[in-house]
């Protein structure tokens, strides 16, 4: 009955900047680090992770000789962000 739950996207940094992604077309690397308050090193490792399994697509420029990156969320990566919220219903509504 119970299905596990995607160990990528059950990670609770992973998971915040995902759910960031799904609600916008586009989010800024400094925007997740104000939000979330992680480090910059481990959102890094966290969106590497993400760009990795190719749930998020990367993007690098540079602004004012500034590095700006900018993440979208891929098709994949929002085919499995609903997937881990309707399992997640799952345990919290079971049937």
């Amino acid at each position: 009955m119970y299905k596990n739950l995607d160990p990528l996207l059950h990670s609770q940094l992973r998971l915040a900047i995902i759910s960031m992604l799904v609600s916008t077309e586009k989010v800024e690397f400094t925007h997740i680090k104000e939000v979330t308050e992680a480090a910059a090193g481990n959102i890094s490792i966290q969106i590497k992770k993400l760009h990795e399994a190719g749930y998020i697509k990367v993007e690098k420029t540079f602004k004012n000789n500034y590095p700006k990156t900018m993440l979208s969320i891929t098709h994949k990566g929002a085919k499995a962000f609903e997937t881990y919220v309707n399992d997640l219903k799952k345990y919290i509504n079971p049937k």
